[in-house]
Protein backbone atom coordinates (compact mmCIF):
# COMPACT_ATOMS: atom_id res chain seq x y z
CA UNK A 1 0.00 0.00 0.00
CA UNK A 2 1.16 3.75 -0.75
CA UNK A 3 2.36 5.16 2.39
CA UNK A 4 0.47 8.21 1.53
CA UNK A 5 -2.67 6.67 0.82
CA UNK A 6 -5.50 7.78 3.09
CA UNK A 7 -6.96 5.16 5.57
CA UNK A 8 -10.00 3.64 4.43
CA UNK A 9 -13.09 6.31 5.18
CA UNK A 10 -16.89 5.16 4.27
CA UNK A 11 -17.08 8.81 3.03
CA UNK A 12 -19.26 11.25 0.55
CA UNK A 13 -17.25 14.89 0.75
CA UNK A 14 -19.03 17.62 1.24
CA UNK A 15 -18.13 21.18 0.29
CA UNK A 16 -18.73 24.65 2.27
CA UNK A 17 -17.97 28.01 1.83
CA UNK A 18 -14.68 28.39 3.85
CA UNK A 19 -16.32 31.46 6.18
CA UNK A 20 -19.16 28.83 7.47
CA UNK A 21 -18.58 26.91 10.37
CA UNK A 22 -20.61 24.06 11.46
CA UNK A 23 -23.01 26.14 13.28
CA UNK A 24 -24.38 27.71 9.49
CA UNK A 25 -24.43 24.98 8.26
CA UNK A 26 -26.74 23.23 10.18
CA UNK A 27 -29.04 26.38 9.81
CA UNK A 28 -28.64 26.25 6.59
CA UNK A 29 -29.68 22.32 6.47
CA UNK A 30 -32.69 23.06 9.13
CA UNK A 31 -33.61 26.10 7.08
CA UNK A 32 -34.17 24.58 3.76
CA UNK A 33 -36.00 21.32 5.75
CA UNK A 34 -38.03 23.71 7.42
CA UNK A 35 -39.20 25.43 4.00
CA UNK A 36 -42.68 23.83 3.59
CA UNK A 37 -44.01 24.30 6.93
CA UNK A 38 -42.40 28.27 7.23
CA UNK A 39 -43.72 29.27 4.18
CA UNK A 40 -47.34 29.00 5.66
CA UNK A 41 -46.35 31.35 8.12
CA UNK A 42 -47.13 34.64 9.15
CA UNK A 43 -43.89 36.61 7.90
CA UNK A 44 -44.78 39.03 10.88
CA UNK A 45 -44.67 36.04 13.65
CA UNK A 46 -41.40 35.23 15.36
CA UNK A 47 -40.21 31.85 14.48
CA UNK A 48 -37.23 29.73 15.62
CA UNK A 49 -33.92 31.50 14.22
CA UNK A 50 -32.35 29.69 11.74
CA UNK A 51 -29.40 32.10 10.72
CA UNK A 52 -27.86 32.05 7.32
CA UNK A 53 -24.33 34.29 8.21
CA UNK A 54 -22.42 35.76 5.82
CA UNK A 55 -18.98 37.13 7.33
CA UNK A 56 -18.85 40.13 7.37
CA UNK A 57 -22.87 40.16 8.97
CA UNK A 58 -25.03 43.25 6.92
CA UNK A 59 -27.70 43.67 9.57
CA UNK A 60 -27.06 44.06 12.83
CA UNK A 61 -30.19 45.54 13.81
CA UNK A 62 -32.37 42.09 12.68
CA UNK A 63 -34.96 40.70 14.56
CA UNK A 64 -33.06 37.03 15.22
CA UNK A 65 -36.07 35.56 13.24
CA UNK A 66 -35.55 32.89 10.04
CA UNK A 67 -37.05 35.81 8.04
CA UNK A 68 -34.54 38.39 9.82
CA UNK A 69 -31.63 36.61 10.94
CA UNK A 70 -29.40 37.77 13.50
CA UNK A 71 -26.13 37.72 11.67
CA UNK A 72 -24.05 39.01 14.72
CA UNK A 73 -25.31 36.56 17.55
CA UNK A 74 -26.58 33.12 15.78
CA UNK A 75 -28.35 30.92 18.02
CA UNK A 76 -29.88 27.59 18.32
CA UNK A 77 -33.32 27.97 19.81
CA UNK A 78 -33.48 23.98 21.28
CA UNK A 79 -32.07 22.30 23.41
CA UNK A 80 -29.88 19.02 22.31
CA UNK A 81 -32.01 15.95 23.07
CA UNK A 82 -29.16 12.92 22.51
CA UNK A 83 -27.88 11.27 25.34
CA UNK A 84 -24.05 11.07 26.42
CA UNK A 85 -24.37 7.25 26.39
CA UNK A 86 -25.50 7.72 22.36
CA UNK A 87 -23.47 10.45 22.06
CA UNK A 88 -20.43 7.99 23.17
CA UNK A 89 -21.63 5.59 20.41
CA UNK A 90 -21.90 8.06 17.27
CA UNK A 91 -18.60 9.48 17.61
CA UNK A 92 -16.75 5.49 17.22
CA UNK A 93 -19.27 5.30 13.99
CA UNK A 94 -17.98 8.69 13.19
CA UNK A 95 -14.55 7.53 13.45
CA UNK A 96 -15.09 4.65 11.49
CA UNK A 97 -16.41 6.82 8.41
CA UNK A 98 -13.69 9.91 9.01
CA UNK A 99 -10.77 8.49 10.69
CA UNK A 100 -7.98 10.21 11.88
CA UNK A 101 -5.03 10.63 9.03
CA UNK A 102 -1.75 12.17 9.07
CA UNK A 103 -3.55 14.82 7.16
CA UNK A 104 -6.13 15.46 9.67
CA UNK A 105 -8.14 14.55 12.68
CA UNK A 106 -11.27 12.53 13.14
CA UNK A 107 -14.53 13.26 12.92
CA UNK A 108 -14.88 13.04 16.36
CA UNK A 109 -12.42 15.47 17.44
CA UNK A 110 -13.89 17.84 15.53
CA UNK A 111 -17.74 17.40 17.46
CA UNK A 112 -19.19 15.91 14.26
CA UNK A 113 -21.53 13.75 16.78
CA UNK A 114 -22.25 17.14 18.16
CA UNK A 115 -23.56 18.62 15.10
CA UNK A 116 -25.49 15.64 14.71
CA UNK A 117 -26.53 16.04 17.92
CA UNK A 118 -27.52 19.71 17.13
CA UNK A 119 -29.70 18.70 13.73
CA UNK A 120 -31.25 15.58 15.32
CA UNK A 121 -32.88 17.65 18.01
CA UNK A 122 -33.87 20.55 15.78
CA UNK A 123 -37.90 20.92 16.07
CA UNK A 124 -38.83 20.39 12.47
CA UNK A 125 -40.46 17.23 10.93
CA UNK A 126 -37.02 16.16 8.54
CA UNK A 127 -34.85 15.93 11.52
CA UNK A 128 -37.28 14.57 13.73
CA UNK A 129 -37.27 11.45 11.42
CA UNK A 130 -33.74 11.70 11.01
CA UNK A 131 -33.62 11.49 15.12
CA UNK A 132 -35.90 7.93 14.90
CA UNK A 133 -33.41 6.66 12.66
CA UNK A 134 -29.92 7.83 14.24
CA UNK A 135 -31.31 6.42 17.51
CA UNK A 136 -33.10 3.37 16.34
CA UNK A 137 -30.20 2.75 14.32
CA UNK A 138 -27.42 3.12 17.08
CA UNK A 139 -29.54 0.37 18.79
CA UNK A 140 -29.43 -1.51 15.97
CA UNK A 141 -25.67 -1.29 15.61
CA UNK A 142 -25.22 -2.45 19.33
CA UNK A 143 -27.55 -5.79 18.40
CA UNK A 144 -25.63 -6.50 15.53
CA UNK A 145 -22.43 -6.17 17.55
CA UNK A 146 -23.97 -8.89 20.18
CA UNK A 147 -25.27 -11.37 17.11
CA UNK A 148 -22.06 -11.01 15.72
CA UNK A 149 -19.02 -10.84 17.99
CA UNK A 150 -20.48 -11.65 21.17
CA UNK A 151 -23.35 -11.45 24.35
CA UNK A 152 -22.52 -8.24 26.12
CA UNK A 153 -20.79 -6.51 23.19
CA UNK A 154 -21.48 -3.18 22.22
CA UNK A 155 -20.29 -1.47 18.79
CA UNK A 156 -18.10 0.78 20.52
CA UNK A 157 -16.46 -2.25 22.13
CA UNK A 158 -15.43 -4.24 19.05
CA UNK A 159 -12.00 -4.16 17.36
CA UNK A 160 -11.74 -1.90 13.87
CA UNK A 161 -11.77 -4.87 11.68
CA UNK A 162 -15.32 -5.98 13.48
CA UNK A 163 -16.50 -2.49 13.17
CA UNK A 164 -15.56 -2.23 9.30
CA UNK A 165 -16.98 -5.94 8.59
CA UNK A 166 -20.05 -4.30 10.02
CA UNK A 167 -20.15 -1.40 7.85
CA UNK A 168 -19.04 -2.94 4.67
CA UNK A 169 -22.44 -4.54 5.00
CA UNK A 170 -24.77 -1.21 4.99
CA UNK A 171 -22.13 1.37 3.48
CA UNK A 172 -24.17 1.30 0.19
CA UNK A 173 -27.56 0.72 0.20
CA UNK A 174 -28.40 -0.84 -3.75
CA UNK A 175 -25.35 -3.75 -2.58
CA UNK A 176 -27.24 -3.90 0.76
CA UNK A 177 -29.49 -7.58 1.43
CA UNK A 178 -33.03 -6.89 2.27
CA UNK A 179 -32.94 -7.78 5.95
CA UNK A 180 -30.27 -4.47 6.45
CA UNK A 181 -32.18 -2.01 4.54
CA UNK A 182 -32.46 0.06 7.10
CA UNK A 183 -29.60 -0.27 8.85
CA UNK A 184 -28.24 1.30 5.16
CA UNK A 185 -30.48 4.49 5.28
CA UNK A 186 -28.89 4.75 9.31
CA UNK A 187 -25.25 4.67 8.11
CA UNK A 188 -26.37 7.10 4.70
CA UNK A 189 -27.71 9.71 7.38
CA UNK A 190 -24.83 9.35 9.49
CA UNK A 191 -22.29 9.87 7.14
CA UNK A 192 -24.15 12.74 4.93
CA UNK A 193 -24.15 14.38 8.54
CA UNK A 194 -20.13 13.53 9.59
CA UNK A 195 -19.22 14.82 6.30
CA UNK A 196 -21.25 17.67 6.58
CA UNK A 197 -20.06 18.71 10.14
CA UNK A 198 -16.35 17.10 8.96
CA UNK A 199 -15.82 19.22 5.52
CA UNK A 200 -16.77 22.49 7.03
CA UNK A 201 -13.98 22.71 9.92
CA UNK A 202 -10.74 24.71 9.15
CA UNK A 203 -9.36 21.19 9.14
CA UNK A 204 -11.87 19.82 7.02
CA UNK A 205 -11.14 22.49 4.53
CA UNK A 206 -7.21 22.05 4.83
CA UNK A 207 -8.30 18.23 4.71
CA UNK A 208 -10.41 18.98 0.98
CA UNK A 209 -7.15 21.58 -0.15
CA UNK A 210 -9.66 23.43 -0.77
CA UNK A 211 -8.94 27.22 -0.71
CA UNK A 212 -12.08 29.14 -1.86
CA UNK A 213 -12.49 32.18 -4.06
CA UNK A 214 -9.11 33.41 -3.86
CA UNK A 215 -7.27 35.45 -6.66
CA UNK A 216 -4.54 33.44 -8.52
CA UNK A 217 -1.73 35.26 -10.41
CA UNK A 218 -1.71 32.71 -12.59
CA UNK A 219 -3.83 29.85 -13.97
CA UNK A 220 -3.11 26.44 -15.55
CA UNK A 221 -5.38 25.15 -18.32
CA UNK A 222 -7.23 21.49 -17.78
CA UNK A 223 -4.83 18.86 -18.92
CA UNK A 224 -5.40 17.44 -22.41
CA UNK A 225 -6.30 14.37 -20.79
CA UNK A 226 -9.21 15.96 -19.00
CA UNK A 227 -10.48 17.86 -22.02
CA UNK A 228 -10.21 14.30 -24.03
CA UNK A 229 -12.45 12.77 -21.04
CA UNK A 230 -15.10 15.51 -21.40
CA UNK A 231 -14.82 15.74 -25.17
CA UNK A 232 -13.57 19.25 -24.85
CA UNK A 233 -10.60 19.13 -27.15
Amino acid sequence: MDDNKKPKRFELPVVGAMDMDRRHALKIMALAAAAPSLAACDTGEPVLDVAIAPNPPMNPKAKGTAWDPDMVEPKVMWERTLSSDELASLAVLCDVIIPADDRSPSASSLGAQDFIDEWVSAPYEGNQRDAVLIRGGLLWLDRESRERFGDGLRFRDLTQEQRHAICDDICYEPNTPEHLKAGARFFDTVRSLTSTAFWTTTEGMTDLEYIGNIPQTSWAPPPPEVLRHLGLE
